[in-house]
């Protein structure tokens, strides 16, 4: 299953757009947050079962504010991030998703990519796609894909 994670668009859908041009076709998309009001063009721009989780900047929406969903036997724990300081560093998010049985927790907010492997627990955050914050600040997005006998890759990509 070929899964596409995405973050922080910000109403900017340009570089979104770009990336399903070039990744497509995907299997899932995963939306960390701030889309400020875009997640119905993004769930029907990616044309795929999509999660889509509300971020500090999604004012009076409706969208959750976290999930969990099992995907290929993976326990997945997604949420924009703020509510758990991942700008100061992941261990509240980290033993959320650890009291949660997670196998997987993905978070946005920081506008950096990270990706983390440990016993029992990935855990990741794609970057913006739109206000990349890191050095270079390209916009950045993570594909991940989940085999059926429980292998679990994940590629960091940039535009």
């Amino acid at each position: 299953m070929k899964i596409l994670i995405v973050s922080d668009t910000h109403k900017s859908h340009r570089n979104l757009e770009r990336i399903l041009e070039e990744v497509r076709p995907v299997d899932m998309l995963i939306h960390l947050g701030d889309t400020e009001g875009g997640e119905d063009y993004i769930a029907a721009l990616a044309d795929c079962p999509s999660h889509i989780v509300r971020g500090n900047n999604d004012f009076f929406s409706d969208l959750p504010q976290e999930e969990e969903f099992e995907v290929m036997g993976r326990h997945i724990f997604i949420t924009h991030g703020h509510y758990y300081y991942v700008a100061l560093n992941e261990e509240r998010i980290k033993d959320e998703a650890r009291e949660r049985g997670a196998d997987i927790v993905m978070y946005g907010h920081t506008h950096r990519p990270s990706l983390t492997r440990e016993e029992n627990l990935i855990t990741l955050n794609p970057g913006s796609v739109a206000f990349p914050r890191q050095e270079g600040r390209r916009p950045s997005y993570m594909l991940m894909d989940l085999d059926e006998a429980g292998n679990v890759e994940i590629e960091q990509k940039y535009l």
